[in-house]
């Protein structure tokens, strides 16, 4: 005999289907994570590598007590307003910036050269090539520091300006033949053959389609070289001459008495420049690309 169900008494709760809505909320934001999850790690890690910017930036209008610029005291904007005012700070900055552009500037050329005779010709030696442009990477500074000391050493060769120069563009050419290399390789050559059967000659050839192709590597290699450059301190200080303090050497010498707050001030020059570039680097990339 059929048997009959006895309704829900009134305020009982009904029983939920399977799949019902109560454990939809639940499932959701577990779904976002797994979609979106490498776009999280990605970003905290980035908010990782920043937070010390952030952190100088901070400090830079800081006014500290005494020496040192670690805790925090009250808000202030003199050290914008006075970035000379420690004794060579400006004049390391300015000894630190020329090494850097004119580094950049011969690394780039020469790295140029030899990414396109690397990836576009054969010679005896290329793997040879090869293997030794990856060694002042590879290679730890203070060997390359010490190794570029005793050459100089050798050749009678007076620490200062010039020996500074020389060591940056050693160590700054292999950033710069990896980054244009790897752009020439991927640069479809077919493009450069249509520019010849259109009657172009060889140099326009290179000015109008070569060069614009390979300026993205070519911008990255001297970027890297700039920053690289501008930083180093121990090759830096291996090779350097007494009258020649380049600012992380300024810096180094200053922690020990005391950083002063123009430092960071400096510091966060930089930092913001680099970002505005990479930016206003990207919208035009962008832009370019929408057109």
């Amino acid at each position: 005999m059929p048997t009959s169900t006895a309704p829900p008494a009134p305020g009982a709760a009904a029983p939920s289907p399977s799949g019902s809505a109560a454990s939809r909320p639940l499932g959701a934001p577990l779904r976002w994570l797994r979609r979106n999850a490498v776009v999280l790690a990605g970003c905290a890690a980035l908010a990782y590598l920043l937070l010390p910017n952030l952190v100088v930036l901070l400090f830079s209008f800081n006014k500290p007590a005494g020496r040192f610029n670690y805790a925090w005291q009250a808000f202030s904007t003199d050290a914008w307003t006075d970035p000379c005012g420690v004794a060579n700070l400006c004049g390391s900055l300015g000894l630190s910036l020329r090494i850097a552009v004119l580094a950049t500037l011969i690394a780039t050329a020469f790295g140029t050269f030899a990414a396109f005779a690397l990836a576009r010709y054969r010679f005896r030696g290329k793997s040879t090539a090869n293997a030794l442009i990856f060694l002042p990477m590879a290679m730890p500074e203070v060997v390359m520091a010490a190794s570029l000391g005793t050459l100089f050493l050798n050749m009678r060769i007076e620490f200062g300006f010039l020996t500074i120069l020389i060591a940056h563009v050693m160590f700054c050419l292999s950033f710069v033949v990896v980054a244009v290399k790897a752009r020439v390789m991927s640069m479809d050559p077919r493009l450069e053959e249509a520019a010849r059967d259109l009657y172009a000659g060889p140099l326009q050839t290179f000015w109008r389609v070569t060069l614009p192709l390979a300026a993205p590597g070519i911008a990255a290699g001297a970027m890297l070289s700039f920053a690289l450059s501008f930083d180093d301190f121990i090759i830096t200080q291996f090779n350097a001459g007494p009258s020649t303090v380049t600012f992380p050497m300024f810096v180094w010498g200053a922690a020990q008495r005391g950083v002063p707050v123009q430092v960071n001030v400096i510091g966060s020059a930089m930092f913001v420049l680099a970002v505005a570039l990479v930016l206003g680097g990207q919208i035009v990339a962008n832009r370019r690309k929408k057109s």
